[in-house]
Parts: structure tokens; sequence; C-alpha cells
């Protein structure tokens, strides 16, 4: 038996489907998960030492590779005078100043521990300051698992939101509307409908949790109009997107300005820390200054902040996104071509660091798109690649991320790699 499958059956015994967050169980794609001993670079090497081209990058956090060096002195600097100390450091406010400096639109920013408690928050805050409950969300985005994100749509345009998880009462899903994702006539039917009720309205505007599927600009555009003209807050999750497809995140690529950010992931370093902010007259809302409570004992840990300030600090070096953007687009390029050769249905697209890969014959543009394509295919796929030393993401319905240590040697490595289990694909079972 390998050590990834003892090790998995082994965590079942304890840990709810033996692991911590649902899709490292590989129950879309099926097999065993594998257990991350380290991670280097590009690459990271499961509990059995089997060396992986690692296109996850623990979410996308990973953006300059694992265990930078750079990021590793400055945690070990930090770590040496003390892990969490629940008062306020100079870190935090060093971290909170580059926040702002590189996004516009953040003119205040709270810290927090996850990319959960970033949206959740980000919404209260919201209705408390418009003092409206009603929030419209787009399916197939994910914003966390707080309660009231945890909704679909309803039957129609009009009808209540559904709970997608048990636990979840009726009565929080009622507040949540749930459009589809780029639909720009539906989300004007809304605002006509019920604007006036609209607390705010959060998306991601580069899509990576139905796979990767960028917002339209015409439909970035429309949620900044409608939002404006009925007093709701537009609130970008760019806990994915942010630094990860520019330097000032989605909102700075397409030119859109919302009222709040919620950013997670890079800002980290792989280390557990998010963050809202936005205006000024609303981030004043929360507490301390306001009647919006919000608080958290971690928040703001020094590690986490050492981590992320690093992190920053080493994606404004010249060319950084030029590269990273050149490196994503030879992945999806060579990979689309691959397929091409083979004669297997294919898609790909990129924005920055973020990639999807579709089994159908073109990108999605929402979730109904996504739905179409060959899941059975994407598993063969996946697996062929892992059994060759190539982690992409274990699920259908997930992006990828490309980091600066992926050279074009290593990408060339994927590629070739690809066109192997492309022609297996191709082959009749």
């Amino acid at each position: 038996m390998s050590r990834n499958q003892a090790l998995f059956e082994r965590a079942c015994k304890t840990i709810p489907g033996g692991v911590n967050s649902p899709v490292r169980a590989f129950g879309s794609v099926g097999g065993t998960p594998r257990f991350i001993a380290r991670a280097q670079g590009a690459h990271i090497w499961d509990a059995d030492g089997q060396r992986y081209i690692d296109y996850i990058g623990s979410w996308g956090p990973m953006i300059v590779g694992h265990a930078h060096p750079d990021v590793l002195q400055a945690v070990q600097a930090a770590m040496a005078d003390g892990f969490s100390f629940g008062a306020p450091t100079e870190g935090e406010v060093l971290i909170a100043e580059e926040i702002a400096k590189l996004v516009p639109s953040i003119e205040q920013v709270r810290l927090v521990s996850s990319g959960t408690e970033a949206t959740m928050s980000a919404l209260r805050l919201a209705r408390g300051f418009t003092g409206r409950d009603r929030i419209v969300k787009f399916e197939g985005c994910y914003h966390g698992h707080a309660d009231s994100l945890l909704v679909k749509a309803g039957s129609g345009l009009l009808t209540f939101g559904n709970p997608t998880s048990a636990g979840v009462p009726a009565d929080v899903a009622h507040h949540t509307t749930v459009l589809a994702y780029n639909d720009v006539a539906q989300l004007e039917e809304a605002f006509a409908s019920f604007g006036d009720e609209i607390a705010a309205v959060i998306v991601e505007p580069v899509a990576g949790n139905m796979n990767l599927v960028p917002g339209t600009p015409v439909f970035l555009q429309a949620l900044r109009e409608l939002t404006a003209r009925h007093g709701a807050v537009l609130i970008f999750d760019e806990v994915m997107s942010g630094f990860r497809v520019a330097l000032g995140g989605a909102q700075a690529r397409y030119g859109i300005t919302p009222d709040l950010t919620c950013l997670g992931k890079v800002i980290g370093g792989g280390m557990p820390a998010a963050a809202f902010g936005g205006r000024a007259d609303i981030m004043q809302r929360i507490s301390p200054l306001g009647p919006v409570y919000q608080a958290g004992t971690l928040s703001g840990n020094p590690l986490a902040v050492a981590a992320g300030l690093a992190t920053l600090r080493l994606i404004q070096t010249d060319g950084f996104y030029e590269r990273l953007g050149t490196a994503t687009t030879r992945l999806v390029e060579g990979l689309a071509a691959a397929a091409r050769e083979a004669g297997v249905p294919f898609a790909s697209a990129s924005v920055g660091g973020m990639f999807g890969i579709y089994f159908s014959d073109q990108a999605p543009a929402c979730f109904a798109d996504v739905q179409h394509s060959d899941t059975a295919r994407f598993n063969a796929f996946f697996h062929a690649m892992l059994d060759a030393g190539v982690y992409f993401a274990p699920s259908a319905y997930e992006a990828g991320f490309v980091s600066s240590a992926h050279d074009d040697a290593l990408i060339d490595e994927t590629i070739a790699h690809a066109r192997s289990a492309f022609a297996a694909l191709a082959r009749p079972a």
C-alpha cells in the first residue's frame, strides 16, 4: 500500500472524508488524494516521494513559487519575535498601506484570516451601510461558505434562492438572489424589479470556482452602473483574482472601480490571511468606528503579514506580470495545440496567471456552459497527467495557476505529457 493510501485511510477515521477541504478528497475525479510532504519552486512532492509540476499553487497564493527564499526569510524573522500577540503590530500598518497603494479602490482595509471571513464581513458591512437585506450573487461564483452565499438560483428570476447546503435556513436563503453570470439582460431585469431592496451585488470579476470564466467588460460595466444608480454596494470578490490577473487585480485590468473588494491568497503568501476594504465612508461603518461588528483573534497575524508583504514586494519587480502572462499563455496555447493534433474537443483560456482548461468546443461564458464540458474526459486526462508527474486541479470546475517559477522548460514538459494524454484519449476504448 502506498503511503498516500495509508494516510488517507488513517485520516478518514478522524477527519470527515479524510480531508479538510472537500475538493482535496478527489471525489470528482476518483482515486487516492496525494498527501503533500514538501514543495519548492514550481514543484511539490507527495508522501511517496513522487514529484509533480504544480499548477494549483495552494489554489493561487504561491505566485512566486513555493518556499521562495525572500518569503521564507521574512517569516523566519517575524517568527523569532513571536507568533501572535492579539494586539496591533507595525506589520499590519505596512501591509494595509501596501494594499491601498496597489488597489486604487481601497481607501481603508480590514485584515482577516480567510476569504470566507472577508466576503461574509463585506456583506454584513454592505447591509449595515445601506439598511437593506437583499444580496445578489451569480451562479457558479463561490464566495466562501457563509450561509447567505451557499444558495443556488430559484426556478425563475423572481423566485427565492434555494440553499445548496444542509444547515442553511430557508429564511437566510430568502435574502439572496442568484443570477446567471455575464447575463446583462437578467441583471437589468433584477434591478428593475427590486433594485431598491438590494444591499449589495457580490461577484468574482474573473470567476475561478466554475473553472476560469472571466466577466465580460459589458457585464462588469453594467454591474457598476446599476449598483451606483440604485444605491447598492458593488463588491468585487478578488480573493482569487487579486494580484493574480494584474498588479491591481481584475478591477485594474478592466478599469472598473467597486465599492468594496475582498482579497486573500496572494496577500498572505500562502499563510492564512485575507482582507476586505474599499471606500472610506463605507469602511468607517465597521467597528470600532461604526455599528457593524467584526472581530478576529488572529487577524493581521504577524507571520502571515510578513509572508504577504514579502510576496507583494516580489510581484512589483519590473516585468513580473508580463513574464507571468506570457508563461500562462504558452501553457494554454500549447495544451490546445496538443488537443487539436489528437482531435480531442478542447478549449483553454487565461487571464494573467490564471488559466482554465475545458473539454468542450469553446471556452464557457457562464455556469451553464461549464456544465456541458466532458467531465469523464477531464477525469481521464487528469489522472494521465498525474501519473506523468503533472498536478492539475482535481476537478473540472476549478481554475489553474502558473507561478513565476514555471519556466519554459517546465511548461514544455507539461505540454509534452499532455500530447501523450490527449493521444490516449483519442483512441477508441
